[in-house]
């Protein structure tokens, strides 16, 4: 088959690491030929080319508007003009190709002109890999509302989120919450086209003996004798990062463990703030890292961290756990009531949750971690890794769910 996957994710190459590399490259070794359209943004100063070009694979990065860590409004006008730049751009540098699946994620939901031109022009299958449910997502945390004027946004958007499920052949959710929330939102869908498609990744041993770990720990100034909680990934609203700050300022005194946040995002300067400030000992925060180095880094450090805004009532479920349970530490999350990712790790056997709106709990909950045996919950999340987020497996699922294994 020749496969199409639009995102809005930086897809650098093929043999990189995450997510959507490792499906696409699963999609490659099975014989398929793989294309990716990707954003290049106004910011980094590229026109849309081919990247990458064989037999097997082909990158096609198209030049938008800057689409990350920039305002809402800038970020709204980048996105309303990102399907016609990515139809203009397949149009050009793919002209004679014809595709057999179309596969994209959410965010954003305004490729739904591009899905439905290519699917009625190649008669392709098409399915949506579920990552995010917008506009509600931005009801929840306040950037949107239902009235005023940004009622009339939200509506807009709300429309374009159900012309894209209609268009939709197929649907791939994150978790069984996930399904529950989509049907109950839009009674409409059909459910047999409806499945659970979780995150994946390619599996493999990041673990380190005794040296290296040491050795990785002075690399990025890390202490040797404290029990180290990581948080890596995005840093903007959905996190509540004031929430996180207030966790972090109930161990101030706490000489057991140490916290370092790595990652970016619209709210990162507050996490600066914090940390430049006096006596503060056992908080560091760095900029975002290489995915192969965050991989090795997080595989001495001893439980990661995952945090949601209290307020979302859609189920997130973010990929960084994935991170998290390949390094074979165990995990805490602080989240809203209405994912099921909390869940998971608890009944799962490899980590804590609480709601993120109870610093309490979670300073509760800092205390029992440093008081318990955490080498077999790391194990048990490598174990569970294997069981439920296999590339190899969600690349079957799929598989089956378009009917190409019949």
């Amino acid at each position: 088959m020749n496969v199409l996957f639009l995102t809005m994710s930086r897809f650098v190459a093929l043999y990189n690491h995450g997510i959507y590399e490792d499906l696409m490259r699963e999609f490659v070794h099975n014989g398929h030929k793989v294309f990716v359209v990707s954003p290049t943004e106004k910011r980094d100063g590229g026109n849309t080319h081919i990247v990458e070009s064989d037999d097997r694979f082909v990158l096609l990065r198209i030049k938008t508007g800057n689409l990350q860590k920039t305002s809402f409004i800038k970020k709204g006008i980048a996105t309303l003009q990102v399907s016609k730049q990515f139809k203009k751009g397949i149009k050009k540098h793919l002209p004679s190709v014809k595709f057999d699946l179309i596969l994209y994620s959410t965010p954003p939901i305004t490729l739904y002109d591009t899905i439905k031109y290519l699917k009625k022009r190649d008669k392709a299958k098409t399915l949506l890999l579920l990552k995010d449910i917008f506009p509600q997502n931005a009801i929840d945390i306040g950037v949107l509302k239902k009235s005023g004027l940004k009622g009339i946004i939200y509506r807009y958007f709300r429309k374009k989120e159900k012309k894209l499920y209609a268009v939709s052949d197929y649907i791939g959710c994150m978790s069984k919450a996930n399904v529950n929330y989509l049907l109950l939102n839009n009674p409409e869908l059909d459910t047999t086209k409806i499945a659970i498609v979780p995150n994946s990744i390619e599996l493999q041993d990041i673990s380190l003996n005794s040296d290296d770990r040491i050795a990785m720990r002075n690399k990025y100034g890390i202490p040797q004798d404290k029990i180290v909680f990581v948080y890596g990934g995005n840093l903007g609203k959905p996190q509540n990062v004031p929430f996180i700050i207030d966790c972090l300022k109930s161990q101030l005194d706490n000489e057991k463990v140490f916290f370092l946040i790595v990652g970016d995002g619209t709210e990162y300067h507050l996490f600066e703030e914090f940390a430049s400030g006096d006596n503060l000992c056992n908080v560091k925060v760095m900029k975002r890292l290489p995915r192969d180095d965050f991989d090795m880094m997080l595989a001495a450090c001893d439980v990661g961290m995952i945090f949601l805004d209290d307020r979302f009532t859609i189920p997130n479920y973010p990929s960084r756990l994935l991170s998290y349970m390949q390094a074979g530490i165990p995990v805490i999350a602080c989240t809203d009531a209405n994912t099921d990712v909390g869940r998971d790790i608890v009944d799962g056997g490899f980590g804590w949750w609480c709601e993120s709106n109870n610093t309490e709990k979670f300073a509760e909950l800092i205390q029992e971690i440093c008081a318990c045996e955490r080498n077999a919950m790391g194990e048990a999340a490598k174990e569970y890794l294997r069981e439920h987020f296999n590339v190899a497996d969600v690349y079957s699922k799929i598989m089956d769910m378009i009917g190409a294994n019949e």
